[in-house]
């Protein structure tokens, strides 16, 4: 019975030695230049990187990933995400498309056409959607040596400033940092835009640089921002899709399918994950800002209205534009509109209207 029980021992050990030594470890780099903070990239950590081994043992996965972080400008600015990842500086993270709109001109649409939506779960829904079938959005990723896995949203937009806003006359003249594919917001407003990235403007309004914001709560809560502009006014301009989570191709092609298959998992529903955080810090976010002293109200309705109707003809500026690049650009705006309907979206412009 001894020499059984050795014999079975022997035979258990030998077989658990087997299968550890048949764990095979891919080494990932996953970056951004935002930190974890900011829910798109926040689920980078948690969702995708945290998930991602868990998921390979599911599966029966010989491969496990060794994951170096680098969050929060570790490796490059907020302008360099795109080159970071194309380079192969990183192996994935997180791509701001709305810092190139020369280069992914498709991925900027919801820049085009403001107030359409203010639920991020519909934008990324959408972007996934256009991605998945548009031939010519999704080669705005593989152009730059890039495997697109899920959009990423922020919440809607609103006015941050060093003084109260009564009415839309109250901003006219003033400058407003944001970023650069915001400036036609502001037209009709007669405030002026100073373009920034999330984390200069901070800094640019302490400064005097700027006197004001237009931002969204979830990221300007996390900056701090209402420390600089207490002033918070709730103009509800709409969601808009800054990007997404990326691959190097190059990295992509040498990792094992298995691996590959978990990673586009994890990149679909990391969609899915951060909007659902970005709806639930929303009004988190604006609480937080009122407790710590910021002064929020809305913007009155007619001025509202006001702002909505003196927007100058932006999609179909856009449309023109990226036609001339010999890109479908009115077909996607039709697209991106009858798909944000279809959702339960009730834009209060109708730009495919105007095209």
């Amino acid at each position: 019975m001894k020499k059984m029980i050795a014999c079975s021992l022997g035979l258990a050990l030998g077989m658990f030695a087997a299968s550890a030594q048949a764990v095979e470890t891919v080494r990932l780099t996953m970056a951004s230049s935002h930190p974890t903070s900011v829910a798109w990239v926040g689920a980078l950590k948690s969702h995708v990187v945290d998930n991602s081994n868990r998921l390979l043992e599911e599966q029966g996965s010989n491969y496990r990933i060794e994951w170096t972080e680098a969050f929060g400008g570790a490796l490059y600015d907020f302008n360099d995400s795109l080159e970071a990842i194309e380079s192969g500086m990183a192996d994935m993270g997180w791509v701001g498309s709305l810092w190139e709109p020369a280069k992914m001109p498709l991925q900027n649409i919801t820049f085009a056409t403001p107030f359409v939506t203010s639920d991020p779960a519909i934008a990324v829904d959408v972007l996934n959607e256009l991605n998945d079938t548009v031939p010519e959005m999704k080669a705005e990723w593989t152009r730059h040596n890039l495997v697109f896995l899920g959009a990423s949203v922020n919440d809607t937009y609103h006015i941050f400033t060093k003084f109260p806003v009564n009415s839309l006359a109250d901003l006219k003249g003033k400058k407003i940092v944001g970023n650069s594919s915001l400036g036609p917001w502001l037209e009709g407003t007669g405030a002026v835009l100073v373009a920034g990235g999330l984390p200069s403007f901070y800094q640019q309004i302490q400064s005097g640089v700027a006197d004001g914001a237009i931002i969204m709560p979830t990221g300007s809560f996390s900056l701090k921002l209402h420390e600089v502009a207490p002033h918070i006014t709730l103009v509800d301009i709409g969601v808009t899709t800054v990007g997404g989570l990326a691959v190097n191709q190059d990295s992509w092609n040498a990792l094992p399918k298995d691996v590959q298959a978990v990673l586009t998992k994890l990149g679909r529903e990391y969609s899915d994950v951060h909007a659902k955080q970005v709806m639930a810090r929303y009004d988190q976010s604006l609480a937080d800002m009122a407790k710590e002293g910021a002064q929020i109200k809305p913007l009155p309705a007619q001025d509202r209205q006001l702002w909505v109707d003196s927007l100058a003809a932006l999609s179909k500026t856009w449309v023109e534009t990226a036609e001339k690049a010999g890109l479908p650009a009115r077909d996607i705006v039709v697209r991106f509109m009858d798909e944000m309907r279809e959702r339960g979206a009730k834009p209060l412009r109708n730009w495919d209207q105007e095209l």
